[in-house]
């Protein structure tokens, strides 16, 4: 599983610069895309557009673009311009009514993965990539998997340790990120507009 994203990063090298992957299992079957999208965007409706080339437009935004994919009982929501996380008010209130899994990193670092059900934050880690500064929240059980694979790794396999955190939310929610989703011209994009408002 790590090697389908390292093949993914290595097609798509800007990836690995910043991006935000949110997957959402509803457990409510009532529970629409079009739900889900304002729940993320703070409770209101969020821009819908297309765009030509989006993972080169996306840039001139000044807000959070998503790519929104369809898996079997999930939704994956990737944020790829500039590695914007999924506000934790938002991933809370998401969870009330679904299972939540984030990775997230940018420009300046960061690389978190977290895990959020039942109206909270259940597990985080912090600085996953570099084994010397993980800071790890919450239940330590749920991400101990995660910290097996980081630490069966090279320490400076950061593409390795990158792919391994999108291998344990595919594993744990069984919704893949394909590299041929990311190849797209005339494409719908979602722009979230209340991203930050509480």
């Amino acid at each position: 599983m790590i090697d389908h994203y390292r093949n993914l990063f290595d097609r798509h090298q800007w990836f690995e610069d910043a991006l935000c992957w949110t997957v959402v299992q509803p457990l409510d079957e009532e529970i629409t895309v079009d739900d889900l999208l304002r729940r993320l965007n703070g409770g209101h409706e969020p821009q819908q557009r297309t765009m030509e080339y989006p993972t080169e437009e996306a840039y001139t935004e000044d807000q959070p673009v998503l790519f929104a994919f369809e898996g079997e009982g999930a939704w994956g929501f990737l944020e790829f311009s500039y590695g914007y996380a999924t506000p934790d008010h938002i991933l809370v209130e998401l969870s009330k009514t679904s299972r939540v899994w984030m990775t997230t990193w940018h420009f300046n670092g960061g690389c978190t993965i977290l895990y959020t059900a039942d109206g909270k934050i259940r597990a985080r880690m912090g600085y996953f990539i570099f084994a010397e500064h993980r800071i790890q929240e919450g239940e330590p059980n749920i991400l101990a998997d995660f910290g097996v694979m980081l630490d069966s790794l090279d320490p400076e396999d950061y593409r390795g340790k990158r792919s391994a955190a999108f291998a344990l939310i595919e594993a744990s929610t069984g919704m893949r990120l394909e590299s041929d989703w990311l190849e797209v011209e005339e494409a719908p994009v979602i722009i979230l507009d209340n991203w930050n408002e509480e």
